[in-house]
């Protein structure tokens, strides 16, 4: 019987977790709204939420295998599609090598309750040291930093930011992001009760949303933001504002220590290479040990850059010798319903490299820079065939259209996604998985990074067709054909696995849990009653931690200065070296309404005004002689573009903005909406050789560039 009336569910599209009712009539979706009751977002929603309707509805969604052969597409059942993936892996690491088989896995399966619980099986079976994500094009700094100071790659802490009274924002814009490795709901309105308690300062080469809403914004040259935050620690110890607190007496390393790495770092030396004066530096840092609970943050626009790592680190060591670490109001460690830690890899670098350019690998990865070398370079080892399991790397990693030429020459090309995109046009075959309002849900990733502890879960709004697929089933039929179980005990472990699926998996983490009872039957959280709170379950305040956070054997924080300052003389050099400074630096942006690539074949998300446009300072427009709406050609090492100019004094001269995720040029792709509203790929113009040396991440921001007026 067909359904009517309004059901709640988290939506799982970016990482700000908002609770929604989506109201149905006869099995149609009529209206997505926010949640009034969920106690974490309070009723906020975002217009991304809407895209659940479309990604539902969408059409161009596919919904079979898929195989190409001879250039046309083919539907096939689901065993013969499984069957004939396997095969054809098996033949090539056969004839290959193990490691001629390399994996790529997107953006969504952390977003994705069976992706994140049960692909391990199947990366397991690939046998390949060929691993790579969408990590080393984002947060791989914040995993290192986390590794090496607390022991845990996934032990990040993060703003407290309803008990906050001095927010300071570097190279971050929450209002677009929903927060990012700050998984918060409705950041304008606690942003404004930071602004009632005391201030919120951003500093960006860009007036983004949240610096309009800030108390002060500070524009920043793409890059130095690692010279501002050596000054910040100079003045630090200068004026003798170290504070521990909550970490006296947990640092492996007296941090008194350190005052003569950054004393070379001065103010007055750092501020034109900033655009930050010395009064400024000194002010930002006065106010922020002057506050009651102060909290610096920094997300993508220090995080993807030559200095991701390193700037970083510099910003929990300020939070530490602040005293803000582990303090309300500060840098807090969240306590998660189901708690993954204990059962996942606490981290590890440079056990092996890439095969071309020797960049280490961080816990089983490799940095995704070096894949397209490790296809195109021929010789032992290299690549030949990929498994893309949701992502699109020709758009989201650097110097795009080098991968996109060389995933053409793979020898196979597999595809877990339910889109025809850039990446996928090149596969051989394609198995979608159903959409997320077919799957259940709870944000087993997110829910480590919340700003305040929460739990909910939800069912699966729509039942999935008989012939339809979850992404872990998709991988775990791989699975058994390329190592099938070798014992009786293999073969019933792999069987209760697929009879608790991700669902009873949850429910075991949530009686291990902080909040469970083990296995008494009725006390503490449960599944069950996750079940019977559709809302949600508030479960209160980041509360202090240290030192039961701490995952190394000590119980210390390890400052692992040899690992970070060694990367100093490359900031020397890169600064104070003489070097000749590009006249324009690429920086990415982010939109609300957008969320990578994969959002853009949604009518109600692409619909108004272009927004894949060249944001430019007014004096760089006049001396270019480009007006606003004129074309520009944009150059870099490796590629370039030419793109609509939008002349704006939002961003500061000598930079030039162009947002991530667009590029859809429509040769041999099936999504029509995204087709018709193209773009250009800002990553045609990254870099895969401009990287942050230090972690291997690529450098997205901050990319030398040049800049020429189109004629009309």
């Amino acid at each position: 019987m067909a359904r009517s009336g309004t059901f709640f569910r988290t939506c799982n599209l970016c990482e700000a977790m908002c609770g929604v009712a989506i109201t149905l009539d006869d099995e149609k979706i009529v209206s997505i709204k926010g949640d009034e009751q969920d106690p974490f977002s309070r009723g906020h929603i975002c217009p991304k939420a809407l895209a659940l309707k479309d990604l539902y509805e969408d059409p161009d969604r596919l919904k079979k295998p898929m195989e190409k052969r001879d250039g046309q597409w083919y539907e096939l059942d689901w065993e013969t599609a499984l069957d004939r993936v396997a095969e054809r892996i098996s033949a090539l690491q056969a004839r290959h090598g193990k490691n001629a088989l390399g994996v790529y896995l997107g953006n969504p399966n952390v977003h994705n309750l069976g992706g994140t619980l049960l692909n391990g099986g199947f990366l397991r079976a690939l046998k390949t040291r060929n691993k790579f994500s969408a990590t080393s094009v984002d947060q791989l700094p914040h995993h290192i930093v986390a590794w090496k100071l607390f022991g845990h790659q996934l032990r990040i802490p993060v703003p407290d930011i309803d008990r906050s009274d001095y927010f300071v924002i570097m190279g971050g814009n929450p209002l677009a992001s929903n927060g990012s490795i700050m998984s918060v709901a409705d950041v304008r309105g606690r942003l404004k009760a930071v602004k009632k308690r005391g201030k919120v300062v951003v500093i960006d080469p860009r007036r983004s949303q949240t610096a309009e809403l800030a108390d002060q914004h500070h524009f920043i040259r793409p890059g130095s933001d690692v010279l501002l935050l050596l000054a910040m620690l100079n003045h630090l110890f200068q004026s003798q504002q170290i504070s521990l607190k909550a970490c006296e007496g947990l640092l492996d390393t007296d941090p008194m220590t350190l005052a003569s790495d950054f004393a070379p770092y001065t103010p007055e030396r750092v501020a034109e290479s900033t655009g930050i004066s010395a009064e400024a530096i000194r002010q930002l840092v006065d106010e922020f040990c002057a506050a009651e609970a102060p909290v610096l943050y920094g997300r993508m626009g220090v995080s993807v850059q030559e200095f991701g790592a390193l700037c970083q680190y510099l910003i929990m060591l300020f939070n530490i010798l602040t005293g803000t670490l582990d303090k309300a109001g500060g840098l807090m460690f969240s306590t998660p319903a189901a708690n993954i830690l204990p059962q996942t890899g606490r981290g590890n670098m440079g056990r092996f490299h890439s095969r071309v350019r020797q960049l280490p690998e961080f816990n089983g990865e490799l940095p995704v820079s070096a894949l397209a070398e490790d296809i195109a370079t021929p010789g032992d080892g290299q690549i030949k065939g990929m498994i893309l399991v949701a992502g699109n790397p020709v758009l989201s990693t650097p110097n795009g259209e080098q991968l996109d030429r060389a995933f053409a020459g793979l020898d196979l090309l597999v595809s877990v996604d339910f889109y025809l995109n850039e990446s996928s046009r090149h596969a051989d075959f394609i198995l979608p998985p159903v959409s997320p309002l077919e799957r259940e849900h709870f944000d087993i990733i997110f829910n480590l990074l919340a700003v305040r502890n929460n739990a909910r879960y939800a069912p699966a709004l729509f039942k999935a067709g008989p012939d339809a697929r979850h992404d872990w089933q998709i991988l775990l039929g791989l699975r058994d054909r390329l190592a099938p179980p070798r014992s009786l005990k293999e073969r019933l472990g792999r069987q209760l696995e697929r009879h608790l699926g991700p669902g009873g998996m949850l429910a075991l983490l949530l009686r291990r849990g902080p909040y469970g009872a083990g296995w008494r039957p009725f006390s503490g959280l449960t599944l069950a009653k996750l079940k019977a709170a559709p809302h949600g379950i508030d479960l209160g305040p980041l509360q202090p931690q240290l030192p039961a956070a701490l995952f190394h054997k000590d119980r210390k924080i390890h400052l692992n200065t040899d690992f970070f300052l060694a990367d100093l003389p490359r900031v020397d050099a890169r600064f104070f070296g003489g070097d000749a400074q590009s006249p324009f630096v690429l920086i990415g942006r982010r939109d609300v309404r957008s969320n990578n690539s994969w959002l853009h074949n949604s009518q109600r998300l692409v619909k108004g005004k272009n927004r894949c446009t060249a944001l430019l300072n007014p004096d760089d427009a006049r001396r270019l002689g480009v007006s606003d709406a004129g074309k520009v050609r944009v150059h870099s090492r490796v590629g370039s573009v030419e793109v609509v100019a939008e002349v704006s004094d939002e961003v500061m001269p000598g930079v030039i903005s162009i947002p991530h995720g667009w590029g859809h040029h429509g040769e041999g792709t099936a999504w029509r909406l995204a087709e018709a509203n193209a773009g250009v790929s800002v990553n045609t113009l990254t870099d895969d050789y401009f990287i942050d040396v230090l972690s291997g991440n690529a450098a997205l921001n901050g990319v030398p560039v040049s800049v020429e007026p189109i004629s009309a």
